[in-house]
């Protein structure tokens, strides 16, 4: 397995250890003792499964307190785009995103831990996202940056697009509120 670190601090690229034969191929998607020495040493307790056409956008998602999730994202068919924003007020990259293609055929994985708004563009004619969360899914502890934000500036990649009713009500990046801190333990 080899992680790429991103420009990001705690933003990870996990690119698996791909066995192909004859057959087909086989990799591991998860080994908690592998993923706990990189680092990702929490539970994941929540799986979820979307399937969705070229040009659509979801996110940008996050929650909040004690609703806060991390995400270890994978593309199961198709190709996305998949984005992370960096909302740790205080963090040297606060306000800034980082994009990585993830598909079925490099089958990358974007780690994304509390403190970042998520969201994807499809790139294929369809895709079918799966995504490991560190907490439950909760209504009231949801939230959502436009996606068309004019201070984040976000290249989705994709000529037309198809966004739901709730995300085109999110709010603007300037107006979110202060839910998470960026802590920096390690000296750099």
């Amino acid at each position: 397995m080899e992680i790429e670190k991103t420009f990001i601090k705690d933003l990870l690229i996990i690119k698996p250890d791909v066995f192909n034969d004859d057959r087909g191929y086989f990799f591991e998607s998860f080994n908690k003792i592998k993923y706990e020495k990189l680092g990702i040493d929490f539970s994941f307790v929540q799986d979820n499964i979307s399937k969705s056409n070229y040009g659509t956008v979801r996110g940008l998602h996050y929650q909040v307190g004690d609703f806060a999730q991390g995400k270890l994202c994978s593309v199961l068919k198709g190709k996305v785009l998949d984005v992370a924003v960096d909302i740790r007020f205080g963090s040297p990259t606060f306000g800034k995103y980082f994009s990585v293609e993830l598909s079925s055929d490099n089958k990358f994985q974007f780690w994304i831990p509390p403190g970042f708004a998520h969201g994807f563009s499809v790139l294929s004619d369809e895709v079918i996202f799966h995504y490991k969360c560190t907490n439950f899914y909760n209504k009231e502890s949801e939230r959502c940056i436009i996606y068309s934000d004019k201070d984040l500036l976000i290249d989705w990649k994709v000529n037309s697009m198809i966004v739901s009713e709730k995300d085109l009500l999110g709010k603007n990046f300037k107006d979110i509120n202060k839910d998470f801190f960026y802590k920096n333990n390690e000296e750099e």
